[in-house]
């Protein structure tokens, strides 16, 4: 009868490892805690693993990480024809033996009931704990671009954004149709033919929400969030130097496996040309041409755009094949202002007239409502902190809000984004 050893892994064993993997009957069992890329850099990089092998065979493999005075065993795995002979339990005391070199008190386990290695864990004195449950939360974004996202100043969003975004329905839909779904339901678009968009542009009055939309966005699809800030790049390396600044950026954000970038006021670096080769804002409108095309080469990455006046951009972005959709959002509407009251109302809303707040806020924006809502909410809680008499908010208390408050918008402002939506919009 052949007999096996035990020795340290090495960086040969590496096929051998992975082929056991494939045949450790895994499939029909839940997916192990630790996937077989975690355990083999952890073999790779110095944490203790040890192999059994028969000949030039690697019939065994077992490997932990230790972590101050505790270990997890990631992994006990046994080759097809080599399991019930033993093998489990020597790779457990040969491991337990490193790991108690390296100073670990407590070692622990955790795997699929009935997956290889479980006998040889009682076997050698484990004991099972009942009444755990095991939580996990898989964050999406590769390691390699945790360090350049935080460079970047960007951040994966929270999940919920997009539930929070009161009112503006319609434009909820058309961003959730055009450029959420085709991203999300990649097995669909394939299917029909369906051409996820790559960048978009969002233009319309100042305060419309146009930023929260895209975190939203990202958001829904848990892709990182990067804004890009055209004044900033402008500050730090002046008009001329804002070309090869915009070059070095893309260059990094384009790395990033999966990104929503977004680009505020864009207006700034995208202005109609002058037409003067010699005119810095001319270079720098060519630079962001040039980058685009890049940008859409890679399957999980989206730009969008914003200004607040798409009539000043210049007609070469504004091109079909740079942008798929040039979506208008606009001023809500007295239903979207109505549920943008009672989000930011909270409990207050079953005291206060709605529809008049509704009615007196006409040009307001959601940023100009949630800043009235805050400002009689104020008023309410100061003038009980006073009085004491456990009064609710009234609805005089907001109306004197909203008086208080300048709206953003202008009938001029409305009546621009209406020739606007006519002139430009394509969706």
């Amino acid at each position: 009868m052949p007999v096996w050893r035990m020795r340290d892994f090495h960086e040969d064993d590496l096929d051998q490892a992975i082929r056991m993997w494939d045949q450790s009957g895994m499939d029909d069992q839940p997916p192990p805690a630790f996937p077989i890329s975690e355990v083999i850099a952890a073999a790779r990089t110095g944490q203790p693993a040890v192999v059994a092998v028969v000949g030039d065979e690697l019939v065994g493999l077992a490997v932990a990480r230790t972590d101050g005075e505790r270990a997890w065993i990631l992994l006990v795995a046994l080759a097809a024809g080599w399991r019930h002979r033993g093998i489990g339990s020597n790779l457990l005391a040969e491991l337990e033996r490193r790991l108690r070199a390296a100073g670990v008190r407590r070692i622990s386990a955790l795997l699929p009931a009935d997956a290889t290695g479980t006998a040889a864990l009682l076997n050698s004195g484990y004991r099972s704990r009942e009444g755990l449950v095991y939580f996990e939360m898989v964050e999406h974004l590769p390691a390699a671009d945790a360090g350049l996202l935080e460079a970047l100043g960007g951040r994966v969003p929270a999940s919920g954004l997009w539930g929070s975004l009161a009112g503006m329905e319609h434009e909820k839909q058309i961003v959730e149709r055009r450029i959420v779904l085709p991203l999300q339901e990649t097995e669909l678009v394939e299917q029909y033919g369906v051409v996820p968009p790559k960048a978009v542009i969002l233009f319309g009055p100042p305060g419309t929400g146009k930023t929260s939309f895209v975190k939203a966005v990202a958001s829904r699809l848990s892709w990182p969030f990067v804004e890009l800030f055209p004044s900033r790049l402008a500050a730090s390396n002046g008009t001329p130097g804002l070309a090869s600044a915009l070059r070095e950026v893309f260059s990094d954000i384009t790395a990033l496996e999966s990104v929503v970038l977004f680009i505020d006021e864009v207006e700034e670096i995208a202005s109609v040309r002058s037409g003067m080769a010699a005119d810095p804002g001319h270079m720098v409108t060519n630079e962001l041409l040039k980058l685009i095309p890049g940008f859409r080469e890679h399957d999980e990455h989206l730009m969008v755009c914003a200004t607040n006046s798409v009539r000043s951009l210049d007609p070469a972005f504004l091109r079909p094949g740079r942008f798929d959709y040039v979506i208008p959002v606009g001023p809500p509407n007295a239903t979207a202002r109505a549920a943008i009251w009672r989000r930011y109302l909270g409990t207050a809303a079953e005291t206060v007239d709605v529809n008049r707040l509704v009615e007196a806020s006409e040009l307001f924006t959601p940023a100009d409502i949630e800043f009235a809502a805050r400002k009689g909410a104020q008023a309410a809680f100061e003038r009980e902190v006073v009085h004491r008499k456990g009064e609710p908010a009234t609805t005089e208390t907001y109306l004197a809000a909203i008086h208080d408050t300048r709206p953003t918008l202008t009938d001029q402002m409305i009546k621009d984004f209406q020739g606007d939506m006519e002139r430009f919009t394509r969706m």
